[in-house]
């Protein structure tokens, strides 16, 4: 079990504290320092090498954390409130990463292909806007994961 959340937790931090760089320093530093073309094809290179990285980790969590539950637990029939917790807002980043993926992000690759500098900026705030709420939600979940079944011992 230990190896488990362990590997469930690695993937866990590599996606939430990939948002956290990527939102208050990344991003803040790019836009001091470079012009919207050289921002552009910043995140463009950037989100292709962390959104490989983000697939990983889905994959990962998801098996860990059902592999953790069918074999130690009773599934989710046992698990406490801070684990259908964890499940269901881990749930919601997946989805909000898959609309990412398959919609802004997919925009963004073929504008920045088009070399269309304001439709790839227009593509990066709104893929902004999604990993801030990643982000949040990610927190929550770190928050939960690691203090949760302490939170409500009775």
């Amino acid at each position: 079990m230990g190896f488990l959340i362990a590997l469930h937790t690695l993937a866990a931090v590599i996606w939430v504290g990939g948002m956290f760089f990527a939102y208050v320093a990344l991003r803040p530093a790019a836009v001091q320092v470079l012009e919207p073309a050289q921002r552009a094809a910043l995140w463009g290179a950037t989100l292709a090498r962390f959104f490989l990285w983000v697939w990983i980790a889905v994959v990962v969590l998801l098996l860990s954390g059902f592999a953790t539950l069918g074999l130690y637990f009773d599934g989710l029939a046992s698990a406490g409130w801070h684990v259908h917790a964890m499940v269901t807002l881990g749930a919601v980043m997946m989805l909000l990463f898959l609309h990412v993926w398959f919609a802004p992000y997919r925009r963004l690759k073929q504008a920045l292909a088009n070399q269309d500098i304001p439709e790839a900026g227009r593509r990066i705030g709104q893929i902004r806007k999604f990993v801030l709420a990643n982000l949040v939600l990610g927190i929550v979940v770190v928050l939960i994961a690691s203090g949760g079944r302490y939170i409500f011992l009775g």
